[in-house]
């Protein structure tokens, strides 16, 4: 499959920004299943435009204008072909041990409430980590009903599992503090994720998870989707929580209200068969 994105994100600011550094994990790395054909990113203002990669083996992109800015539109154009691994998830950029991806962060600390659910799970069933994690994403969003919105909705996951319902990001939480919970190493994925109806149009980037199964190695699982990862799918960064993989995160000095808005297409297509 081939998969063609068109992103663009548009700050408009009350008055002009100053200071303004933009941190961009907007970036897909080639893995097993993934090949990046061709990926740029634009600004509609001058500046300067750095790469480097995070602790993660994200790749970041830092932005910061030349001058003042009462408006911003961040554009990324970018073509992947995709392959069907079955959410197996290998030859990635791995800069970390697996016991690091047993850490809490705040949106992904559990509650009691949250801790009896996992441990209900985790015994309903075959005890081995691969079944326990497809339990797990069957039953989150069972017990947290799944609304499209945008990131800035999302909550910490005792938060979303107490109101029932939540974004993408929160089904994702939600799961990763279960897993963690039971000793399975977890961790959160951005990216994209074409539509299951076929058009292009997409409310926002999407978010998932993935846990460490043994002899396995990292395996996706979305508890908002049945087929969890499939060739519709491009993976850009992960990191603890959504936070630490966030598609654009900013700062600035003055500049009023902002106001944001997203445009997004996903297309499938057919991609060149890999070798």
């Amino acid at each position: 499959m081939r998969i063609r994105v068109v992103h663009e994100t548009i700050y408009t600011y009350e008055q002009p920004a100053r200071g303004l550094v933009q941190v961009m994990r907007l970036t897909p790395r080639d893995h097993d299943g993934q090949y990046v054909r061709t990926w740029r990113i634009d600004t509609s203002i001058d500046g300067r435009l750095t790469a480097r990669e995070d602790g993660f083996g994200n790749i970041v992109h830092w932005f910061t204008p030349d001058e003042p800015a009462d408006a911003l539109t961040i554009r990324v154009t970018g073509a992947v072909d995709t392959e069907d691994t079955h959410g197996v998830i290998r030859g990635t950029v791995e800069r970390l041990p697996d016991a690091f991806y047993l850490r809490d962060t705040d949106l992904c600390a559990t509650s009691a409430e949250l801790q009896v659910f996992a441990e209900r799970v985790a015994t309903d069933g075959d005890g081995t980590a691969l079944a326990v994690l497809h339990r797990l994403r069957n039953a989150v969003p069972e017990v947290v009903a799944y609304e499209a919105g945008p990131a800035a909705n999302a909550v910490p996951a005792a938060k979303a599992f107490a109101a029932g319902k939540g974004v993408c990001q929160d089904l994702a939480h939600v799961f990763i503090a279960a897993a963690r919970h039971l000793g399975i190493p977890a961790r959160y994925v951005a990216g994209y994720r074409a539509r299951d109806d076929g058009e292009a149009d997409v409310e926002a980037p999407h978010g998932w998870a993935e846990a460490l199964v043994p002899d396995l190695g990292w395996v996706a699982f979305d508890p908002c989707y049945e087929n969890a990862y499939s060739d519709g799918t491009i993976r850009v960064a992960t990191g603890l929580d959504y936070l630490g993989a966030a598609p654009i995160r900013g700062s600035r000095t003055g500049g009023g209200t902002e106001t944001l808005d997203v445009k997004l297409r996903v297309e499938q297509g057919r991609g060149a068969a890999q070798s």
